[in-house]
């Protein structure tokens, strides 16, 4: 048994910081190679971007569907080559983690580790560890099961952004995470900064204890997403401008804050050598430096827009007003009212 590869479930509704503990782990000096299997809602990978890397991770994408319902079978073959290949010499990693799209409901993707022969005798599921965003967390446990779920089924809760909150909300919220999951061990987590401990070789997870709380855990294949969430992706090789974009997204997140679920991306942006990762949820958004431009690279803008009923023409409106170009261009500004 011990001789399996140890898998962690990364999860945690939109925005709560799991790309930026995911980075935490491979920044750490651990010692470990890890394979990270990275799961996004929409078209467009960008948290590959996102991601350090270099040359002891393996990083694979699964950007067509969501990991827990339509692409299972792709996260069966994937771990599946993943383990033929270490076999066979050709990979050289210690652990996988995988990271789902902040809609996932992880449940269905934890019972792959026991529903699948083959898998249940290659890999250990170590742990779920659900990351929960202090400032958004009680919105989205009301609005949302995927939410429920993720707290639910964890076995550790880390609690990030607990500066834009004060103490005594952190601890109101800490009550009501014990209230949905009394055995998960609680941590905060500030930048992806915290205890290694808390995140690799927990081995957390039992089924005799999920099966307590949900016995009904096995037995659950199916999963769907609400039909109001959707999201889009916006490309565009023309350089944009700083000002302007800024400008655009104070905009947009004072009249449609609530709907934008998540948003982020890559920027090219004019007068600058290099890609700007910009990320935001609801109303706090921020961006910084990425890797320079390669001098023979191709620029180009990625944004991908994750909300609920969020009027897509008006937001590509407002971004081709953002291009370069447009300075000085006699045109009136765009109309954000729907």
């Amino acid at each position: 048994m011990e001789s399996r590869i140890p898998v962690t479930i990364l999860t945690g509704y939109l925005g709560s910081g799991k790309t930026t503990l995911l980075n935490r782990i491979l920044r750490e000096q651990h010692g470990h190679r890890i394979a990270v299997i990275e799961n996004e809602f929409g078209e467009a990978g960008i948290d590959t971007e996102i991601l350090l890397q270099n040359n002891e991770e393996q990083i694979i994408e699964m950007n067509n569907g969501c990991i827990c319902c339509t692409v299972r079978g792709d996260l069966v073959r994937i771990l599946g080559e993943l383990s033929h290949k270490r076999n066979a010499g050709e990979l050289r990693f210690d652990r996988v983690v995988i990271e789902t799209t902040g809609l996932a409901d992880p449940a269905p993707v934890a019972q792959t580790f026991f529903m699948n022969l083959d898998i249940s005798r290659d890999y250990l599921l170590d742990a779920v560890v659900t990351v929960v965003d202090a400032k958004h967390a009680n919105q989205q446990l009301d609005a949302n099961r995927e939410a429920q779920e993720q707290v639910g089924i964890a076995d550790r809760l880390l609690i990030s952004k607990t500066d834009l909150v004060n103490e005594e909300d952190v601890h109101v919220l800490a009550r009501r995470l014990a209230g949905i999951n009394p055995r998960a061990r609680q941590a905060q987590v500030h930048f992806g900064q915290t205890d290694i401990a808390d995140i690799l070789d927990i081995r957390g997870f039992s089924i005799d204890a999920i099966l307590d709380i949900h016995p009904q855990f096995l037995d659950k294949t199916n999963h769907s997403h609400d039909d109001a969430v959707r999201s889009f992706v916006y490309r565009e090789s023309r350089p944009l401008n700083a000002p302007r974009f800024e400008a655009l997204m104070g905009m947009l997140t004072r009249q449609y804050g609530p709907q934008m679920l998540r948003y982020k991306g890559v920027l090219n942006l004019h007068g600058r050598d290099c890609r700007v990762v910009f990320q935001g949820v609801h109303m706090i958004m921020g961006a910084n430096e990425g890797t320079p431009w390669g001098s023979e690279e191709a620029r180009e803008t990625t944004l991908v827009f994750i909300g609920r009923d969020l009027p897509q023409a008006i937001v590509e409106e407002g971004l081709r007003f953002c291009l370069e170009e447009t300075i000085g261009v006699s045109e009136s500004s765009p109309s954000i009212n729907p």
